[in-house]
């Protein structure tokens, strides 16, 4: 990690650590090389052993559970920072969720329940936790999510995920604007395709990996660790002049026609 990322004495909330592979892995990992105490959750006790590993390499401070479905649950994790440590400086939203069969239908055949479920799991959740977060960066800090290609251009079979996404990039452009003035920044961080168990979920998400591969300049997918480089800079005293960015971590396929 070069010396212009430096997190020590910098508290960070992770969430979205399904295993090891996970984009939220790649960027906790890079959180704790750079000297931030973490905090780190997962979905539920069927998740908590995939995710143990990784909060432990990462020797994070806190480990709670938390599925953003379930009222009360997100507020818990943010009491249990304001009580743990009264504070907190960045953030790293990495959850995304749509009913299988809504997934893998057109998205004018998708239903109204499972756009909205996705829209509140996917995109209202960053909302949510940008407001619970707010008071306790008291000196400022950063709300980073992760988004995809998906948000700006048709992706075949991305389906109702791209205006999902769409919709989590302007809100990050909103929410910094909102926050501007208690120093609080935000960014989204569009990252290539990476074979995650979200990504998973995707029909036919194999031929887009290679897809994307041939398309990419420098012929080749992006790793979860150049991710988390990336998610450590944004979050850093080092980006201070940046907020409300759609950030391109892909190697290059998003400049290609």
């Amino acid at each position: 990690m070069s010396a212009i990322v430096d997190l020590a004495g910098k508290r960070g909330l992770v969430v979205g650590i399904a295993n090891e592979h996970s984009i939220a892995a790649g960027c906790a990992a890079a959180f704790a090389e750079a000297g931030a105490d973490l905090a780190v959750t997962y979905l539920n006790e069927k998740a908590a052993p995939f995710v143990a590993p990784v909060a432990e390499n990462v020797a994070a401070s806190i480990v709670v559970p938390c599925d953003v479905r379930i009222p009360g649950q997100l507020e818990a994790v943010f009491e249990r920072i304001d009580k743990d440590w009264g504070k907190l400086d960045f953030l790293l939203h990495s959850i995304a969720f749509a009913p299988r069969e809504d997934l893998h239908t057109s998205l004018v055949n998708c239903s109204a329940e499972g756009f909205a479920l996705a829209m509140d799991v996917s995109c209202h959740s960053f909302i949510r936790m940008a407001k619970l977060a707010a008071p306790l960066m008291k000196d400022g800090g950063c709300l980073l999510t992760v988004s995809f290609y998906g948000a700006d251009r048709v992706v075949e079979n991305y389906n109702l995920m791209g205006p999902v996404k769409a919709a989590l990039e302007a809100s990050v452009r909103y929410v910094a604007a909102d926050l501007a003035g208690q120093r609080i920044r935000a960014h989204a961080i569009s990252t290539g395709p990476v074979k995650t168990r979200a990504a998973s979920g995707i029909d036919r998400f194999d031929e887009l990996l290679d897809e994307v591969r041939q398309r990419t300049p420098a012929g080749r997918l992006v790793g979860i660790e150049e991710i988390g480089r990336v998610a450590a800079f944004l979050v850093s005293g080092a980006a201070a002049p940046l907020s409300g960015s759609v950030v391109y971590a892909d190697n290059g396929y998003h400049t290609m026609a």
